[in-house]
Formats: C-alpha cells, sequence, structure tokens
C-alpha cells in the first residue's frame, strides 16, 4: 500500500510538473521557439486545431519561425490565430509560408516576464504541494501503523522537496533565457 501511495504521489506531481513546463514553453522570451505556438488554435475545415496540427513550424533564425501549412487554403485561417493570440507579433504571408519575426523585448516586458514567470512557479509548488496534502490525508485514513505512517510521511515530504527543486531549476533556467539580451 505505501508504494502504491508512493508512486500515485509521484505521477500527480510529474504532471504538476509538465503543466508547468508547457506553460512556460509558451511564453515569449525574445527567442524563437517552436513551442511559442504550442497553444494557438487554428479555426480549419469547421473545428478547433492546435497549429502544429496543421502546419510545420520551424525557427530558422533567433528572432524568427516559418510556419508552413499543408493545406495553403488555410493560410489566412492561421495567421488570424495568430493575430488575435496573446503573442502581440504580426504575421507576414507570402503565399507559401508565414514568418513571423520575433521583435527584440524592452527591459520592462522582461521584467514583467520573468515576475510573470514566477507567479506560476508558486502555482505549480503550490498543486505540488496540494498534492502531497491530499496523499498525507489518505495516509491518515488508510489505518497505518504508526511507524509506517511516520515513514510514509517523511517520504512525502522528500518527493515533495524532489518536485518543488525542479520547478524552481525550470523558473532559474526560464529566467535567465528571458533575461539575456
Amino acid at each position: 500500500m505505501t508504494h502504491a501511495i508512493l508512486s500515485q504521489t509521484r505521477a500527480k506531481m510529474e504532471k504538476s510538473l509538465e503543466a508547468f513546463r508547457q506553460e512556460l514553453s509558451g511564453i515569449r522570451t525574445g527567442r524563437a521557439s517552436v513551442g511559442l505556438l504550442d497553444s494557438i488554435e487554428v479555426e480549419v475545415y469547421g473545428a478547433r486545431m492546435k497549429l502544429n496540427q496543421v502546419a510545420t513550424v520551424t525557427a530558422p533564425e533567433a528572432r524568427l519561425l516559418v510556419i508552413q501549412p499543408w493545406d495553403r487554403s488555410q493560410m489566412a485561417a492561421i495567421e488570424k490565430a495568430i493575430k488575435t493570440s496573446p503573442l502581440e507579433v504580426n504575421p507576414s504571408n507570402d503565399g507559401h509560408v508565414i514568418r513571423l519575426p520575433l521583435p527584440q523585448l524592452t527591459e520592462d516586458r522582461r521584467k514583467d516576464l520573468v515576475k510573470m514567470v514566477s507567479r506560476i512557479a508558486e502555482e505549480a509548488r503550490v498543486s505540488v504541494r496540494g498534492t502531497r496534502r491530499q496523499e498525507l490525508d489518505e495516509v491518515k485514513h488508510a489505518g497505518l501503523p504508526e511507524d509506517d505512517a511516520h515513514k510514509l510521511t517523511a517520504e512525502l515530504q522528500k518527493i515533495t522537496d524532489e518536485f518543488v527543486a525542479k520547478v524552481d531549476h525550470f523558473l532559474k533556467a526560464k529566467e535567465v533565457e528571458i533575461m539575456e539580451v
């Protein structure tokens, strides 16, 4: 039973960490990253689809993303989705590909992004700690002997500390990426 609780805890915390990393990948840092467009949905064929399901996205240069639609008739829909996204970029369309030049970020914008990333990291930490709290409640109601419950509680804390450290690691890396000129 204790092994099941620990593996269940790890799985839940891993999901929280993955959601955090996914959210970080969508934050524009001034450097071109294909992950920047992962959250954009395009209205095509009467349905909403992720951009990477209707086009190939590449980053040939440090400040340029190139989107090559698989069906050129969808260029206008892709352009519209990018323009209405919160990315604040202006796409240019040459009939074959859509180019997204990424402007240099200002110092103030970089500082705002660092604050936003810090807030997202705190939400991830809260999620990890919430998982620990849920599992501790489960341990209390499991009717385990006191020694086993104490060992399990200590293990849950170790796992929590490990995942909080991973969140902090990703946060520091993203802060460095944002503040690079």
